[in-house]
């Protein structure tokens, strides 16, 4: 098992590249798979999520030639192998059940996907997917296999363009209602979607591929149903989450870093409020370039949203951030009702954070008068000190290794496999910028690890040049 050895107290300083886009690169693979066309990709990042996305495909007959060290990959499903997605894949990441909305125009025979998976900072309802399928003239069943389900889905009549309004802009239940309309007959109207970049990213490249397929400023997508397809290149959008993570640890630590890449027109609202608690940047033609502008101030409200608000995958490092800030601010998170954990470790290192069920913010919530703690108070500035982390999920991850950066003494950090899934060579990034760090080998098992041993069954999958 590794750990990451952390000497906490040194500014970041240097310069960095964006990788392209977990949240895009992952959707756009599946995307590929509605057609028998080549797709050429560019700017792919080299991360595990890419990885488990690749062998689920594989498994069903994608051809993949991926040159990790130049960012390309082409890949081309001419044929299925299978319609069917085994269940080791179940949890391994959010992918299996959008392969529904992909297969069911491309083959008559039943989908069987496991149950979504990925960081446990909430429920993950499909419902939302489901019921939008199904209006779509899909048949979905959940059955329980073995120790855990799958959902078995078939459309032996075809799918029919229908009008459907998402109940709240999921990016998952848009995602998988565009894949399945793009082969459905007639128009297809999807009202309430989610419009994150990444969704128009998907779209951009649907597009390409021969879906017919527009944008209203209300959250509306239409679709007119199509089978006419085309080879694609695509350049994938830079990581605005890994672009804005690496901002903050350049304000936390004191320091500063130029992110290549960086998109100012993705990051509006996360700009916003870097600027609101006194943290600099400089937009330029390339990047965005981020450092500490002196003394950090609190007294801030946030509060996470769907696009354009402000990102839940944000919220995480913001909270550190705010523990070096002087004053009292209020966090509140609408997106997932449980992605307040991480919290705790940020205490036991010093932070003054406490959590309340009620919803500290104006704005509708889904979790009011529930149980869940969705809202916190940080107090700052406060010094934090190293520890003994173990990381619970991706994004908690990062923050927990921007605070052990932050903090005085040595953190010895558990877990590097979480940031993997969607930081792209992130020991060596933080080398580059400085950052006093080592990788060290110890035997005694992560007790949050039963992810890596469903990675470890999957395959391997080697750059091809």
């Amino acid at each position: 098992m590794d750990i990451l050895k952390i000497n906490g107290g040194t500014p970041l300083r240097g310069q960095i590249k964006a990788a392209g886009a977990k949240n895009a690169m992952t959707k756009l693979l599946v995307a590929s798979l509605l057609s028998d066309k080549k797709c050429r990709f560019y700017n792919v990042p080299n991360i595990g999520d890419v990885e488990v996305t690749l062998a689920l495909c594989q498994e069903i007959g994608m051809e993949v030639n991926w040159d990790r060290e130049a960012g390309t990959m082409e890949v081309v499903t001419k044929e299925l192998k299978t319609s069917y997605i085994p269940q080791r894949f179940s949890g391994s990441n959010r992918i299996p059940i959008l392969m529904i909305g992909a297969l069911l125009g491309r083959t008559d025979q039943d989908i069987i996907v496991p149950t979504a998976g990925g960081c446990p900072i909430g429920a993950r309802p499909v419902d939302f997917h489901i019921q939008a399928l199904e209006q779509l003239g899909a048949v979905i069943e959940y059955r329980g296999m073995k120790r855990e389900g799958a959902y078995f889905a078939h459309a032996h009549n075809g799918l029919k363009g229908a009008i459907i309004t998402l109940p709240y802009p999921s990016v998952g239940a848009t995602e998988n209602t565009i894949l399945a309309s793009i082969t459905a007959r007639g128009h297809t109207v999807i009202k309430n979607a989610a419009m994150e970049p990444e969704i128009i990213e998907l779209i951009l490249f649907l597009q390409k591929l021969g879906a017919i397929i527009s944008v209203d400023v209300d959250r509306t997508i239409r679709i007119q149903g199509t089978r006419r397809f085309y080879e694609v290149e695509h350049t994938v959008i830079p990581d605005r989450i890994e672009a804005a993570s690496w901002g903050m640890a350049a304000i936390a630590s004191k320091g500063r870093i130029f992110v290549e890449g960086a998109q100012h027109v993705n990051m509006v609202t996360f700009l916003n409020k870097i600027r609101e608690v006194g943290g600099g940047f400089d937009i330029k033609g390339n990047g965005i370039e981020f450092f500490y502008d002196g003394p950090l101030q609190g007294g801030l409200h946030l509060e996470t949203d769907v696009h354009p608000g402000f990102m839940t995958d944000w919220q995480q490092p913001f909270v550190v951030l705010l523990t070096q800030a002087a004053g009292s601010s209020v966090v509140h998170e609408t997106v997932y009702e449980n992605r307040f954990g991480y919290t705790e470790m940020l205490c036991q290192m010093g932070a003054d954070i406490t959590m309340f069920r009620q919803c500290l913010g104006g704005k509708q919530c889904r979790f009011a008068s529930q149980s869940f703690c969705h809202s916190v108070i940080v107090k700052g500035a406060t010094p934090l000190v190293g520890k003994e982390i173990h990381i619970p999920d991706l994004r908690a991850g990062f923050a927990y290794v921007m605070a052990a950066i932050v903090a005085s003494e040595t953190s010895h950090v558990v877990g590097l496999h979480f940031l993997e899934r969607g930081y792209e060579d992130i020991v060596s990034k933080l080398m580059s910028l400085g950052a006093h760090i080592s990788v060290v080998q110890d035997h005694i098992k992560d007790p949050l690890s039963s992810h890596t041993a469903k990675k470890a069954s999957l395959p391997i999958l080697e750059p091809v040049n």
